[in-house]
């Protein structure tokens, strides 16, 4: 009966959830454009360079797009926008084919050129959730649907850690920042999609939701890490069919804001096709000792990017998964938070990443002592492949007198295990 109580709820809300549209594509067609990334000079050679590393607009920088409209007109093309990305010393410039020219060779041609560090696709990445399900301790009311409060023991980790503190970037289509459950969980807002203002998207919403919920405010749900300080990079969009759509340009923009904003975790529920200036971007980040959370695709080879990604946690719901690289867990039938303020059941990986985005916001708030980045070593496997969570925050914290600590040796312990991220 309560079962049924709670899917009417989940249903009602959702029927107030407002749509968010997204506008004509036309001339911005992705599948059009390529990147072109120019080297920066050292920076005590820059015309425009400063004493606090910033990056300036002087002359400079006027130089280098002198240098790439240049290569535009060169080789047929319309320079559409740039984008700076001083972490990995490049410049970067969206350029627009002509119709009916072939994108890979002028790729190739581009790459001869002794002015350019590479060139390369616009890619595109999709959210992995698996579908949209509008029928549907803490006091919470939808606490007991979580599936992390029972598989996790969700509220005797939060005996242990809550994530308070840690900086965890939502990199995803716009978290609705006034929702009820949201409130004041998101410190940062920001949009990387070119032509299209901020929007509450369901995919991002519900991400966000899963990590950083506000816990014990008698509504909703209990986020995992629900003191944990949120990030919400908008870097995709939701398309009239309720797809999440990223690109290459987008998903960058991001992520070089997540690592200058030096963010501990970042969550990136999406995948795509492998992709050299992410790659960089990535290892800058891991580099730095954030964490990177992404959701694995089993459509692709070796689970998509950047799940694939050496370093970065990949995450599947799906058992038949594990024995891969991927971490399994929860992601089938999560109750989260929707745009207008209602809440949603959704599934996939994109939200089994989302869990172990905040899992690994508790670890790190435990951890912060130690200064050392967060390795999938940390964590403690069950033979089933999940995730032992109160075994891997005691390993952080040590011995406790806690209700983890009591149900745990209520049970046989499993050996510590991890999963192989040394995967390519």
């Amino acid at each position: 009966m309560m079962r049924w109580l709670l899917a009417a709820v989940l249903w009602l809300a959702a029927a107030c959830v407002a749509q968010a549209a997204d506008g004509p594509v036309g001339a911005d067609d992705t599948r059009q454009q390529i990147l072109v990334l120019l080297n920066l000079p050292p920076e005590h050679f820059r015309p425009d360079a400063n004493y606090s590393g910033g990056y300036g607009g002087g002359m400079g920088r006027g130089a280098r797009r002198g240098v790439a409209a240049r290569l535009a007109r060169e080789h047929g093309l319309t320079l559409v926008d740039d984008w700076p990305m001083p972490v990995l010393g490049v410049d970067c410039y969206v350029m627009q084919l002509a119709p009916g020219r072939q994108r890979e060779a002028v790729i190739e041609a581009l790459s001869r050129d002794a002015r350019v560090a590479w060139a390369q696709p616009m890619n595109e990445y999709r959210g992995q959730g698996a579908r949209i399900d509008t029928t549907p301790t803490h006091n919470d009311p939808l606490y007991r649907t979580q599936p992390a409060a029972q598989a996790w023991r969700l509220a005797e980790l939060h005996e242990l850690a809550t994530g308070r503190g840690v900086r965890v970037a939502v990199v995803d289509s716009g978290v609705a920042q006034t929702h009820p459950d949201l409130a004041g969980q998101v410190v940062v807002a920001e949009n990387f999609v070119d032509g299209r203002p901020y929007a509450d998207e369901r995919h991002g919403t519900a991400v966000a939701g899963i990590i950083g919920a506000v816990a014990d405010n008698g509504i909703g749900i209990a986020g995992i890490a629900p003191q944990a300080r949120l990030l919400a990079l908008r870097a995709c969009r939701q398309t009239s069919r309720d797809d999440t759509l990223c690109t290459t340009l987008s998903l960058a923009k991001a992520l070089h804001f997540a690592i200058t904003q030096r963010s501990e975790i970042v969550n990136l529920s999406l995948s795509g096709p492998r992709d050299r200036l992410l790659a960089q971007l990535l290892d800058a980040a891991l580099s730095r000792g954030t964490t990177v959370v992404a959701a694995l695709d089993a459509s692709l080879p070796e689970g998509g990017f950047p799940a694939s990604h050496a370093g970065v946690w990949a995450v599947t719901d799906d058992a038949s998964r594990v024995r891969a690289h991927a971490l399994l867990a929860p992601g089938r039938d999560v109750p989260s938070t929707a745009p207008g303020g209602g809440w949603q059941a959704v599934s996939g990986a994109s939200y089994a990443s989302a869990h172990v985005a905040g899992l690994a916001a508790l670890i790190q708030e435990l951890g912060a002592a130690h200064a050392s980045p967060l390795q999938p070593a940390s964590l403690v496997l069950l033979p089933s492949g999940n995730i032992d969570t109160c075994a891997t925050l005691l390993r952080v914290v040590g011995p406790r007198v806690c209700s983890c600590a009591i149900e745990r040796s209520r049970s046989v312990a499993a050996p510590a295990t991890a999963p192989d991220s040394s995967h390519p």
